[in-house]
């Protein structure tokens, strides 16, 4: 049973879920489909969070974050004013207890458990989300053309070696490139890169926000209610009953309640009395609207952390990790940093038109996301935590909690995914 400032509805059961970015959109749209009354709250607009302006990428190879060959660079990160990782130092007290939890994540024991839980999303997050667009009508949204890889020496290629023996132990394709073979698949490519690798089953999506839309037009016209409001606190009532609370003072009750909010969640879950080490991973992003050239493939380069992916009408610069919380003032030196970067490994790139861009990651020390029930309160399911991979994990995500929702197992062991694995 539904209700909304007093008013029920009993003809169905209700959930409300809280976060419109593309893992509250997915989850929401799914469980209308399942014949689920559905509330959708954000405080702003469906997708003009952190999925507004992510780098657009269905990424199937997993990477653990932590780990003794990322433990040795992170010094030389810290560092260097534009290396990949950026702590400011006012807030590095704050992120001392996460970063340990992150050091431990990095335990070889500890860190094939997080591959074989990543990988166990990355093998069914292809098929998922095709079977997601199809069911909004927009397969059209995803490319066929995969991601190149991009090494600009044969010593950058050598330090990736385990993460391509990472891809090669769980089965996924990839082909290594070299001389003319890069061009020929992307010809705007400088001839000075030694290596690429062609990572087929990497899509990108045309326009990351446009899904989120058509998600949440997909689920309103199913019957979905949007509410635009902040949430400040979930209760549950004798009956068994979920309360949403608003800060404006409304009240929305329902049978269950889903907390999706990004790095946001954190807030309601220590209200819940189960705190989790929620992060955020600050990223920035050029978005280039006259950029002189024309792409076939997204491309990365692992070895300066960031992408370049043709998107949203125009060519998207991004990536890269700001440690310095929720409240700091952007620092768009961060983006121009990538920008020259790009200009290196795609010499015709102009940058006309452009507009910069910040978002928040939620990102959690052993990242891998939280996919589960609350440990505390009966009928509130967490979708958290995804970092990097929140568009990549959205429809298997979405799938995952419709079950646990619904009742049913759900075909993946979920473990890992729990809430109270901290």
């Amino acid at each position: 049973m539904r209700w909304v400032d007093g008013m029920a509805d009993e003809t169905k059961k209700s959930v409300a879920v809280v976060g419109a970015g593309v893992i509250g959109a997915s989850i929401a749209f799914e469980l209308q489909r399942r014949g689920f009354e559905v509330t959708l709250i954000d405080k702003g607009e469906p997708g003009r969070g952190t999925s507004f302006g992510n780098m657009a990428s269905i990424a199937l190879d997993f990477a653990a974050g932590s780990g003794p060959s990322t433990w040795k660079k992170i010094p030389g990160w810290l560092l260097d004013p534009e290396g990949p990782v950026w702590l400011r130092p006012s807030y590095a007290a704050r992120m001392l207890p996460w970063f340990l939890r992150f050091l431990a994540a990095g335990r070889p024991s500890r860190l094939r458990e997080i591959e074989d839980a990543g990988m166990s999303l990355s093998h069914r997050a292809l098929g998922d989300f095709r079977g997601m667009l199809e069911a909004i009508g927009a397969p059209e949204l995803m490319t066929e053309e995969g991601c190149l890889a991009i090494y600009e020496t044969e010593a950058e290629f050598a330090a990736d070696r385990g993460h391509l023996a990472m891809m090669q132990r769980y089965g996924l394709e990839f082909e290594v490139l070299s001389n003319g073979a890069i061009q020929y698949y992307e010809p705007t490519l400088s001839p000075a890169i030694a290596k690429a690798v062609l990572l087929p089953d990497n899509k990108s999506i045309r326009d990351p926000y446009k899904l989120v839309v058509k998600l949440t037009d997909a689920a309103k016209a199913a019957g979905t209610t949007f509410v635009s409001g902040t949430v400040r606190n979930i209760e549950r009532r004798g009956d068994g009953t979920a309360v949403v609370l608003l800060e404006d003072g409304r009240r929305i009750e329902a049978d269950s309640v889903v907390l999706a909010a990004g790095v946001h969640t954190r807030f309601l879950a220590e209200k819940l009395g189960e705190p989790i080490p929620l992060e955020t991973e600050r990223g920035y992003h050029t978005q280039i609207m006259k950029p002189g050239i024309e792409m076939r493939y997204s491309v990365i380069w692992p070895h300066r952390a960031f992408m370049v992916t043709p998107t949203a009408g125009g060519i998207r610069v991004g990536g890269n990790v700001e440690l310095a919380g929720l409240d700091a003032a952007p620092d768009f030196r961060r983006p121009r940093v990538l920008v020259r970067h790009a200009q290196r490994a795609l010499p015709g790139l102009k940058v006309e038109e452009t507009t910069e861009w910040m978002g928040h990651r939620p990102a959690l020390p052993d990242t891998i996301p939280i996919i589960s029930p609350s440990s505390k309160l009966p009928g509130v399911f967490y979708a958290t935590g995804h970092g990097h991979l929140g568009l990549t994990f959205s429809a298997t995500t979405a799938l995952v909690i419709a079950d646990m929702v619904t009742g049913l197992k759900p075909s993946l062991d979920m473990t890992p995914f729990r809430i109270d694995r901290y």
